[in-house]
């Protein structure tokens, strides 16, 4: 397994609850600035719990690297001239699951990160519809979604090197980095699950297992926190020629032969 291909099995893990959380916060679509309010709230009260854990729990020689890209003090400050400025009174939000995520290790800090680094990317597209439809800008009630402007794209690759050169080729450690990143979507999913539409159904309380690629559960052996490594195949075997194979004859395949026996062992030849 190469580093590049522990990011591309996050993308691939976290779908479902990427594609969730945007269906209910719905960033795309107008909508009434006391409702853009309550999801700064929820990002403000999610970040003043989360951003200190995870500076907490990464080792001191990447903590002044994780300090120059928080973004929860943009979040309050939102909210703040949101308060005094629009005068509205954003609904309070509590955010108890982000004070349980495990972060026992950097691979669950990492995958946690991608979750919220990853996030900022949607700022590029976010912040200038919120110009045109509410009239927010940066410094005046769209910091957040504002970001770090220019330098959040570079910020993100930064990041991207950074998670592919801490988590390696490491197998145990992708799927703890897996498991984490699904993990801080549900904590987010369940935040803001009073802002979605009626047509998205509740999620369970326990999210279900994660499709992660059966070769990296394996490597889990018998820890797998979550049980979540699939069932083992049917012991079944399949002998394929060799590419450099010449000849007139047919291909042939060994194909297992179910003929009632319980010994089983039997196959057939079969063209392939």
């Amino acid at each position: 397994m190469s580093s590049e291909n522990a990011l591309a099995e996050l993308r691939l893990t976290t779908r479902a609850e990427h594609d969730r959380i945007e269906r209910i916060l719905r960033l795309a679509e107008a909508m009434p600035l006391e409702r853009y309010a309550a999801i700064l709230s929820g990002f403000d009260a999610f970040l003043r719990v989360w951003e200190p854990r995870i500076h907490a729990a990464l080792p001191e020689r990447l903590q002044a690297w994780f300090r120059a890209r928080r973004r929860g003090g943009f979040a309050s400050a939102d909210v703040e001239w949101l308060r005094d400025v629009a005068e509205i009174e954003p609904v309070a939000m509590s955010a108890p699951l982000a004070a349980t995520l495990p972060l026992d290790d950097l691979a669950a800090v990492l995958g946690s990160l991608y979750v919220i680094e990853g996030s900022a990317l949607d700022g590029h597209v976010i912040a200038p519809r919120l110009k045109r439809t509410l009239g927010l800008t940066q410094g005046a009630g769209a910091s957040y979604f504002h970001g770090f402007g220019g330098e959040t794209a570079a910020m993100w690759s930064n990041f991207r090197v950074l998670a592919a050169l801490e988590i390696g080729e490491s197998s145990r450690d992708t799927v703890n980095a897996c498991l984490s990143a699904r993990r801080t979507f549900a904590a987010l999913n369940a935040l803001f699950a009073p802002l979605a539409p009626p047509d998205i159904e509740p999620a369970f309380e326990r999210p279900s297992a994660p499709r992660i690629a059966p070769a990296l559960l394996a490597a889990l052996g018998a820890e797998d926190p979550d049980a979540t490594r699939p069932a083992p195949l049917a012991d079944i075997h399949i002998d394929l020629p060799a590419e450099d194979e010449s000849g007139d004859d047919p291909t042939l395949v060994e194909l297992p032969m179910d003929d009632g026996d319980d010994n089983g062992g039997d196959t057939e030849r079969m063209p392939l």
